[in-house]
């Protein structure tokens, strides 16, 4: 079916609708489907938007998809493909061998799921992909991370933003403080409520014991987030991160950052810096706000200072 005949029976889906006989538009809707089309409703009418080569969700809860492996890592795609390959790469060259890195696709932005889909047929054994319908911001940053933690199976799950690069065996470390007595969260960076700031910040950690780490890269015990999971209101990552971590510390985990300095760097965070300032602004300081609410003055659950 050429497109030309896709078209025609989107002009007939468009007249059904119009005379109300919405049965006979969705049989239309599925023939066009069927075709390899979607059809957007639009104020003009309708558009016609050619399907990708692979199944997308249309909402989180329908993902059917299953990740088996002792290490789950998970990267969140907004777009920004370049930052994917390069995170990629970096991955695939450092990541434990027997890790699987998972992509999770929002949106298909600036076809950043299509670059995915590249990686994981380069690497099938290595890389899987899950595609998303809609973007990250209409699905929120925390829904997300608990939807890959849904899907998988394993013993340690790591999730990191595509701005942060491995350039060389970071993994070690960071398992090695998991395994530490009671530990249930590492990762690249920690930092500390500043108490004498009335909890309003959080100021560097560099090693040991920490409040909360960061979600440039978070690494954590599988079991310890089936039920402390990120807060669900939190639709953007930023202080989304630190609100996780202090739920965890309060559940009676211990969150440690490796002594060692670790391989890796942070090239331009494009999630913060590229995002739209009202929404990032707004959307943080409701997280920020209901962390006051729910841990301020509870010092019994920070790490030792």
């Amino acid at each position: 079916m050429d497109y030309s005949d896709v078209t025609a029976l989107a002009e007939q889906r468009a007249q059904a609708r119009a005379d109300k006989d919405f049965a006979r538009a969705d049989e239309l809707r599925d023939a066009i489907d069927a075709a390899g089309w979607r059809v957007l409703d639009t104020a003009d009418g309708f558009e016609l938007v050619e399907k990708p080569p692979f199944d997308v969700f249309a909402t989180l809860g329908d993902v059917d998809s299953a990740i088996s492996a002792p290490i789950v890592v998970t990267v969140i795609a907004d777009g920004w493909p370049d930052d994917l390959d390069t995170c990629m790469n970096a991955l695939v060259e450092h990541a434990p061998v027997d890790a699987v890195i998972l992509v999770l696709d929002c949106g298909n932005v600036e076809s950043a799921g299509e670059r995915a889909e590249e990686w994981a047929k380069a690497n099938p054994e290595r890389i899987q992909v899950v595609h998303l319908e809609r973007t990250l911001m209409e699905l929120g940053w925390a829904a997300v991370v608990s939807a890959a933690i849904d899907i998988s199976s394993c013993d340690v799950f790591a999730v990191m933003d595509m701005s942060t690069v491995l350039e060389g065996d970071a993994f070690p470390a960071l398992l090695a403080e998991l395994e530490s007595d009671g530990v249930v969260a590492t990762g690249w960076k920690g930092v500390n409520v500043d108490v004498d700031d009335g909890w309003r910040s959080f100021v560097s950690a560099d090693s040991g014991q920490v409040d909360a780490v960061l979600g440039y890269l978070m690494v954590l015990d599988r079991d310890a987030i089936e039920d402390v999971r990120p807060n669900p209101k939190a639709k953007f990552y930023r202080n989304a991160d630190m609100e996780w971590s202090l739920a965890l510390r309060q559940a009676g985990g211990v969150i440690a950052v490796p002594r060692a300095e670790l391989p890796i760097r942070q090239d331009r965070h494009h999630g913060y810096h590229d995002s739209d300032p009202s929404y990032r602004d707004k959307q943080s300081k409701k997280t920020y706000d209901r962390l006051l609410q729910q841990f301020r003055g509870r010092t019994e659950i920070l790490a030792p200072r």
